[in-house]
């Protein structure tokens, strides 16, 4: 049954055809409206702001293996953020060379896992530094041998130490090696149509330069997606340290670790009297018996004591604060 036309679609209809123009019902009111095109092989699971934040973490990631692979290497090494894409995992998998460099990380508390994967031409090159080379690569790509990937494993659970880091404003996770494959082919994470961050760094290391590539699977954060938004990341990191920080840092001084020592007095003597020494002699120091020792916190005079004994231990009993700043 065909739907009713209201007068005004009746009045379009007919001025249409007086004009010699396409009689199609409501035409005007769709030329007003915008058209989104939507690929339903390729779903977006992923919102802009959401990517937005993933590579503000990655910036940090970035930044902070920066500094730990230039020390680690021995040479200049420089790490930037080039792209972050949503794409199918095939899409990825498809592109990447055989062989490779692909670690295989759990990503506890969360559920699953992301591929940290490493260009081969960077991965030779970090292997020839560790192991005291110039830094060159190798001219053909070819197998990794034992050796090698164990330096290279290395390697990645360092930087995923640095990765935990990376993403504390976030959640707290604790990502781990699981395994290294050098076949993309049997590294299988997810469907092929399951839709994946993917982060792409450019790394350069002396005159050498490739990339390395951050997997991260949607179905893996999708517990904390609501987190990867810029609002939440700055809310985070504006008002929760401030509101904390008086009492995150009483907590640390009151559990952090001094030495103090009791010095009970001083004597010079030479090397040769040290030499010497039996157990059973006796020294004699610069104090009497009754005279007051100064107790150091570190290096710095702070108190006076009197020596003794409490139980069947010796002690030091307070005299009085020496406030040397005050002098």
């Amino acid at each position: 049954m065909s739907d009713i036309l209201s007068q005004s679609e009746i009045d379009d209809i007919l001025r249409q055809l007086t004009e010699g123009g396409d009689s199609t019902v409501g035409d005007s009111d769709a030329s007003n409206k915008k058209i989104r095109v939507f690929d339903f092989k390729r779903p977006s699971k992923f919102a802009k702001d959401q990517l937005k934040t993933i590579n503000i973490i990655h910036d940090n990631f970035s930044r902070l293996s920066t500094n730990f692979l230039t020390a680690y290497l021995r040479t200049l090494v420089q790490i930037d953020v080039i792209a972050i894409d949503a794409l199918p995992y095939g899409d990825f998998s498809n592109s990447l060379t055989n062989p490779d460099v692909m670690a295989m990380v759990d990503f506890s508390p969360l559920s699953g896992s992301i591929v940290y994967e490493m260009s081969p031409s960077v991965a030779f090159c970090f292997v020839d530094r560790i192991l005291g080379g110039r830094g060159d690569g190798v001219a053909e790509i070819r197998e990794f041998t034992e050796i090698e990937l164990a330096l290279l494993e290395r390697i990645i659970v360092q930087l995923l130490n640095i990765y935990k880091v990376a993403w504390e404003n976030v959640i707290s996770v604790n990502p781990r090696l699981e395994k290294i494959e050098s076949n993309p082919q049997f590294a299988q994470l997810v469907s092929p149509n399951e839709i994946i961050a993917l982060v792409t760094l450019s790394v350069k290391v002396g005159q050498v330069e490739g990339m390395m590539n951050v997997c991260i699977p949607h179905m893996v954060v999708e517990p904390i997606i609501s987190r990867l938004t810029t609002r939440f990341w700055y809310s985070l990191a504006d008002k929760e340290p401030i509101a904390n920080a008086k009492e995150m840092l009483e907590k640390k001084l009151n559990t952090t670790f001094v030495t103090i020592r009791g010095l009970l007095g001083k004597l010079n003597i030479t090397v040769g009297e040290l030499l010497e020494l039996q157990i059973g002699d006796v020294l004699s120091v610069d104090r009497g018996v009754d005279d007051e020792v100064d107790v150091l916190v570190g290096d710095l005079l702070k108190f006076k004591a009197r020596p003794g004994v409490k139980g069947k231990k010796a002690a030091l009993k307070i005299t009085q604060v020496y406030k040397k700043e005050e002098d």
